[in-house]
């Protein structure tokens, strides 16, 4: 073999997946079809928010890239959701677009036992019979030998853009799509499906007039996604704006629907439900006069700005009608018009949990070729995907999220369990026990597995030690120290009398922070430490509800379904139910039970077959 494993695509996932598998000892070939664009944030210059944020730090606890990439470029920080509560809270940072690509470059180049090489793959190599990845075939005739390949090629394979009437064979505007590649899976009999996304135009600074817009700041202080850092250092501060649509705008775009690829008929793919168009605005929220346009910047060093929330594939000319009816953007100057792009994607529920293909041993999918949307989506799947081959390839057991302990364990089980016929987005309301994922709380949840999989240096063990032992000792002295009436005050009142300081901290009214003032041994630890004790305490009991729940749930992921269990043999089950057990090939009678159209009964035999619950 040439390598032990080759990850095609660059992107959020292939970055991740890539560094993975070497950090993990593999010699591993990573293929982009343009060395200059390793990393980019093909849309909106930013990282994190609700739920994505979580995910972003849930790579971090792993071992991944992404979380330490966004902490470097980070140019405004915002914990979302404050007014709420902490399950449904997330960091989000603007990123300067150009300097994270470049460190997401460096990070590929300079990673001992990664090579990477400029082609487009166009095919497999595989077993005689088909059933086992073993390299890939390039554009140019290449072929690269391997044990594992992982697929991450984004909106590039058999892609298409679409402007008005204009359509190219790109995956991004002004670069080329990779043909060849879906039409070689679907001969080998892979389920392909057609997807569509969007981008906004990006207009140029100096034609804004910003006094007619609102000023958008972010938090007074920058916290670092990843939790290898206390504090984000030296880093700038840029302001966003937000502005508005209006009737006119509305006016216009209705008038030149006929015009829009998306409602004539070209683009077949289905588009994102929670990032439309804004021809789907104006088209599905008619009564609507207005929608929010947040006006974003590219980077320190350039004069493009993003119009987030206005993605369009009209026609240029129109483009900048309607965008000229926005206040502050009447004399704006268009400098990249919005576009559509189409692309091919492999059904996810042909994939186990592991990313691995049920129909070619070895070959691994990960991004939005599974058909999700977002960097913090694609970058999850990669680095698991990655983490998976290397397990295989080592001979242990794989790396299997579950819904209960991580958001990237809820984004992986709905796509291999439910699949989608639309750009999947997650969201805190997707997962069913978020009160345990606080993104605080990641490491807390996954640093373990990421240490299991090899992906944590011994530096990153002792701080990791370091900080549950503070964690507890922090509990301690909560617990030890009691309320006297010496440190009574406007927010520690006379019924606290006698009362430990940890359950005063149970009371909404008193936070941490009030209690520090006067038990001065918490001022040796951090704020961002402090808040995750309070957190801890103040949700003591919603947590332990939650995990009676969490326990039940266990007990039935727990019950496994050997790969070459016979739905044939069982009776008493409908054929609705045998046809999509058969389909998904449920690794445990939890996943089997989240199958839509498995019935509930069908899974009282299924556990009866299985030997739980009575004779086989």
């Amino acid at each position: 073999m040439d390598y032990d494993s080759i990850v095609v695509g660059a992107g959020h996932a292939g970055i991740e997946a890539s560094l993975a598998l070497a950090r993990m000892g593999f010699k591993t070939l990573l293929i982009t079809q343009n060395l200059d664009q390793i990393g980019k944030l093909s849309c909106n210059p930013a990282i994190g928010g609700l739920a994505k944020g979580n995910m972003v730090r849930e790579i971090d606890a792993l071992g991944g890239e992404m979380a330490k990439l966004i902490d470097a470029s980070m140019i405004q920080f915002r914990i979302l959701n404050q007014s709420r509560g902490p399950a449904v809270q997330a960091p989000r940072a603007q990123a300067d677009r150009f300097l994270y690509q470049k460190l997401a470059k460096k990070a590929v180049e300079t990673q001992p036992g990664l090579s990477v090489f400029q082609d487009t793959v166009t095919g497999l190599i595989s077993s005689s019979d088909n059933k086992i990845c073993q390299g890939v075939i390039t554009e140019r005739g290449n072929r690269i030998t391997a044990k594992s390949v992982i697929i991450s090629a984004g909106t590039f394979m058999e892609g298409k853009i679409f402007i008005g009437k204009y359509t190219a064979l790109n995956g991004r505007l002004g670069e080329l799509s990779a043909i060849g590649l879906g039409a070689h899976l679907r001969e080998r009999g892979f389920t392909l499906g057609r997807m569509k996304t969007g981008t906004p135009a990006r207009i140029k600074k100096t034609s804004i007039d910003f006094s007619k817009m609102e000023e958008q700041s972010g938090d007074a202080t920058m916290y670092p996604f990843s939790f290898s850092y206390d504090e984000v250092k030296d880093r700038p501060y840029v302001p966003c704006y937000i502005t508005y649509t209006n009737e006119e705008t509305h006016r216009i775009i209705d008038a030149n629907m006929h015009l829009s690829p998306l409602y004539g008929g070209d683009i077949v793919g289905k588009g994102p439900r929670y990032c439309p168009s804004i021809e789907d605005k104006v088209k599905k929220f008619p009564d609507r006069n207005r929608h929010q346009i947040f006006i974003e910047p590219e980077g320190l060093d350039t004069d493009e700005m993003y119009m987030n929330g206005i993605s369009s594939s009209l026609p240029e000319h129109v483009q900048e009608e309607f965008i000229r009816t926005l206040p502050g953007l009447e004399n704006v100057e268009i400098m990249r018009p919005g576009y559509a792009v189409e692309y091919d994607y492999v059904e996810p529920t042909t994939l186990y949990p592991t990313l691995e293909s049920k129909i070619m041993s070895g070959l691994y999918f990960a991004g939005q070729t599974n058909g999700t949307s977002g960097y913090e989506e694609a970058g999850v799947q990669g680095l698991l995907a990655g983490i998976n081959a290397g397990l295989k390839m080592k001979g242990e057991e794989p790396l299997i999220l579950n819904r209960a302990e991580s958001y990237a364990g809820v984004l992986i089980d709905d796509l291999v369990t439910l699949g989608t016929d639309e750009p999947y987005r997650m969201f805190t309301s997707r997962a069913e026990y978020r009160l345990n994922l606080r993104h605080d709380a990641a490491d807390i949840r996954l640093f373990e597995k990421g240490q299991r999989a090899g992906l944590r240096t011994k530096e990153d063990v002792e701080k990791f030690k370091e900080k549950v032992k503070n964690i507890d000792a922090i509990k301690d002295l909560l617990k030890e120290g009691r309320v006297k009436k010496n440190i009574l005050n406007d927010v520690i009142k006379e019924n606290a009398l006698g009362k430990t300081f940890y359950d005063l901290v149970k009371d909404p009214d008193v936070t941490i922070h009030n209690i520090k003032s006067v038990l001065p041994e918490l001022a040796g630890y951090s704020d961002p430490l402090l808040d995750h004790v309070e957190l801890d305490i103040k949700y003591e009991g919603y947590i332990v509800k939650q995990n009676q729940q969490v326990n039940r749930f266990m007990k039935m992921e727990s019950v496994r379904i050997p790969l070459d269990f016979n739905y044939d043999a069982i009776e008493g089950i409908s054929n609705e139910s045998r046809e999509k057990l058969k389909k998904i090939q449920p690794l445990s009678v939890g996943q089997a039970s989240r199958i839509s159209g498995v019935r509930t009964s069908d899974i009282a035999v299924l556990l009866l077959m299985l030997g739980k619950g009575g004779k086989k």
